[in-house]
């Protein structure tokens, strides 16, 4: 599969939960099997973003030691929470569509601090970050999201 084909995957995951359309999935390089998904769930707990659904998975179904060889594919830049916990686990390459910059213009609340500022601020890794994948897909996830009374587009 190519990084479109897996981005589509995240989506579908994202599609599960449309007022919060933040969907992952983890992929295993080597084989380009997709060993874990994840979508957004803070309604239950806020640290329950897509990306860190699909990393707990992952730990809980292969236990990994090395996170080395996984790939995650993700339809939002990674929030500082869900990026520092893909430096702790030592993800090689996160992949995603929409931008943190999108994101605050459509008025989604987000910490301000970049992917890229998580992965440059931990000494003892480098993780890669390819975003735009998909973009114009991901971007209309965010744009069609229920803009409901209670919330400017919280992402809790």
């Amino acid at each position: 599969m190519k990084s479109e084909e897996y981005m589509r995957k995240a989506i579908e995951q994202a599609l599960k939960v449309p007022e919060f359309p933040f969907g992952a999935i983890m992929v295993r390089r080597a084989t380009g099997v997709i060993i874990a998904e994840g979508y957004n769930q803070s309604s239950l707990n806020p640290t329950f973003h897509g990306e860190m659904v699909a990393i707990n998975r992952c730990a809980e179904l292969y236990r990994p030691e090395d996170w080395s060889e996984y790939d995650l594919y993700t339809t939002a830049e990674p929030c500082p929470m869900c990026q520092s916990a893909i430096e702790w686990a030592g993800i090689a390459t996160v992949f995603y569509g929409t931008s943190m910059i999108f994101l605050q213009q459509q008025q989604w609340r987000q910490i301000t601090i970049r992917a890229e500022e998580v992965i440059a601020q931990t000494s003892f890794r480098r993780t890669r970050i390819i975003g735009g994948i998909l973009e114009t897909e991901c971007n209309a996830l965010f744009e069609r999201a229920p803009r409901g009374p209670y919330h400017k587009h919280a992402y809790l």
